[in-house]
């Protein structure tokens, strides 16, 4: 069972107000998120509803409140997050962090863990020259040697064919990445997936 939480309708987004206006965008990016969903066989979603670049001014008790009652009707096995620095230093992303450490610690069932989103040297020695001015604010995103990876998952091209078909299918998010770096380059970066044990429940 995988459930997805997500906590705003990234109506901020519009790169070009030509063809995604910014009066639209929350429209298109839940459509894009639901057709992504579809792609990888993810039916059940919730909405926190918060407002873009705003969940850093959402009460900590109340936005921890509604993960964690999520977390408890789920009682997930593994929760997956960004790590206290939101993996690129958006405020919304250390903001999610913090609710769904602490709806974790609350709710989550003995054995579960929680695990913070990472990179590794490699990924960083390759393509943070390239990445990092673009996608990465300063001191971020977290560096994690390999063999202190919680979890550490280099996906076999069948499941990396289906992680870009669900990646293109936010086209208002990916499109202008993608004539940034080139699909094989936005291949490699979505090659693998690394994440540290933050957590487990005893």
């Amino acid at each position: 069972r995988v459930a997805c939480v997500t906590a705003t309708h990234c109506e901020l987004g519009s790169w070009d107000e030509e063809r995604w206006p910014s009066e639209t965008m929350s429209e298109v990016r839940e459509a894009e998120l639901e057709e992504s969903l579809a792609v990888l066989g993810v039916t059940e979603h919730h909405w926190l509803d918060y407002p873009d670049g705003g969940c850093a001014e959402v009460p900590t008790e109340e936005a921890a409140g509604r993960v964690a009652a999520i977390v408890e009707e789920v009682q997930p096995e593994s929760v997956l997050t960004f790590g206290p620095e939101g993996m690129t230093g958006h405020p919304d992303h250390e903001a999610i962090s913090s609710w769904a450490t602490e709806a974790f610690r609350r709710m989550a069932a003995p054995g579960a863990r929680l695990f913070y989103a990472t990179k590794t040297p490699e990924y960083m020695e390759r393509l943070g020259p390239v990445l990092g001015p673009v996608v990465f604010a300063p001191e971020t995103p977290p560096i994690t040697p390999r063999d202190e990876l919680g979890i550490d998952f280099e996906l076999p091209e069948d499941l990396l064919d289906l992680k870009m078909e669900a990646l293109a299918a936010h086209r208002s998010q990916v499109e202008g990445l993608l004539a940034v770096f080139g699909p094989e380059l936005f291949r490699e970066d979505a090659s693998a997936e690394w994440f540290v044990l933050a957590e487990m429940k005893l």
